[in-house]
């Protein structure tokens, strides 16, 4: 690899910008947005810093370069044109991850086997044998984005996609993404020096991320990166990381703020609790019990409530008349927290009318498969006695109903 790197990083749609603000703080260069993620260029360290920071992406590409690749053939062709014997060794294992769209070739799998074909046998011509493959915990990850007869090839310097950051032991139905969550409490503007509350806090990533940002500890601490076991890199990668990572354990700060989760759920909570745990944020989050319609007193001097609420069927009975109910009871409830900033991410096209406000801010984004809106409220500082109300929004619409499908990326 050159001394400066060009580098991708991938993000949930819709938080390309964040990503971007994001790198430019962690000391990346050239920074440019493109659909998906962004590009940039970085050293080493600074690579490597990105991965233990960053809060936001979700995997850190290595591009190795595009091809044209038509029919099985050319597919083959164009990964055999790789100077793979610069990234591998026979002594390595690695894995191909590869995804489509809008091309000739019917499934991922089909793909994935013709490129580790071309690689190892290009492999055992240059150097004699071949490496083992391991799918399920490779020294080497190649990723391959084939759209329609255009390859793109890349090695992924983290192995395990950023937003498993080895916290989450027990998840519920439907969870958030942890990269998601960060995202966006950075929209929000949370910065972990105001109260947090997340009044629907299912398995708990909202506050988690939230404490992390509080405690300023870096999202990747606990979890190793597949580049610490590149063949021609990993030595160095390893040496740095635990200089960066002892750097990062020095700076950590105590959390000064309250962050609190309600849900009405024990399952939902008993998972929050765990997770919180596993976090090591035990001290850091408080949860309880709570009805996200009738919420107890909340810490004086305001916040942000960030939350998550169903986007349809978690509701049980009542169909979109009952989510439409559901909607209008929840912005009577947070109405009623002069001082805090109310942001929410909605999946359902009838929430916003339903809710009954007006909001100040929004950001279309994308909940894995499901396209979201982050609308974003602030509640006025009123004068004791007086009635706290947002800006009045239109009459609700029937809407069809949105089914709360979370699936991997």
């Amino acid at each position: 690899m050159a001394e400066r790197l060009a580098l991708f990083v991938t993000a949930a749609r819709g938080t390309e910008d964040l990503l971007a603000e994001e790198l430019k703080e962690l000391g990346a260069k050239r920074i440019r947005q493109d659909r998906g993620g962004v590009r940039f260029m970085a050293s080493l360290d600074e690579a490597l810093n990105v991965c233990l920071w960053s809060r936001i992406g979700m995997r850190v590409l290595y591009p190795l370069g595009e091809f044209e690749a038509k029919g099985a053939q050319g597919l083959y062709d164009a990964v055999a044109s790789v100077p793979w014997e610069e990234h591998l060794t026979t002594n390595v294992t690695f894995a191909v991850d590869a995804n489509l769209k809008d091309t000739e070739h019917a499934h991922s799998g089909f793909v994935a086997l013709k490129v580790k074909d071309a690689i190892v046998d290009r492999l055992r011509d240059k150097l004699g044998s071949r490496p083992d493959v391991d799918t399920r915990n490779p020294d080497v990850s190649v990723v391959a984005h084939l759209v329609k007869e255009k390859l793109s090839l890349s090695l992924d310097l983290c192995g395990d996609p950023l937003h498993r950051r080895g916290y989450r032991v027990r998840p519920t139905p439907a969870p958030l993404k942890e990269n998601l969550a960060a995202a966006l409490l950075r929209a929000a503007g949370y910065t972990g020096t105001e109260a947090l509350v997340d009044p629907m806090c299912g398995s708990g990533t909202i506050v988690i991320e939230g404490g992390l940002i509080a405690r300023k500890r870096a999202p990747g601490i606990n979890r190793g990166f597949a580049v610490e076991r590149w063949p021609h890199l990993g030595v160095r990668a390893k040496e740095l990381l635990a200089d960066l990572r002892a750097d990062a354990r020095r700076n950590e700060r105590k959390v000064e703020v309250p962050i609190l989760g309600f849900d009405k759920s024990d399952e939902a909570l008993e998972a929050a609790d765990r997770n919180v745990k596993a976090a090591r944020l035990g001290e850091e989050i408080q949860l309880a019990e709570g009805d996200a319609t009738k919420l107890p007193p909340l810490p004086e001097g305001g916040g942000l409530v960030l939350t998550n609420p169903p986007y349809g069927d978690r509701l049980g009975s009542g169909g979109q008349k009952g989510m439409k109910t559901f909607y209008f009871k929840l912005g009577d409830s947070l109405r009623a927290l002069p001082g805090w900033r109310v942001w929410v991410l909605s999946g359902n096209p009838a929430f916003e009318s339903a809710f009954h406000a007006r909001p100040m801010a929004r950001r279309d984004v994308w909940n894995g498969p499901i396209p979201c809106t982050l609308l974003g409220y602030r509640a006025p500082s009123l004068p004791p006695g007086s009635k706290p109300v947002f800006s009045a929004a239109g009459e609700s619409q029937e809407v069809a109903p949105v089914r709360p499908e979370h699936q991997e990326e």
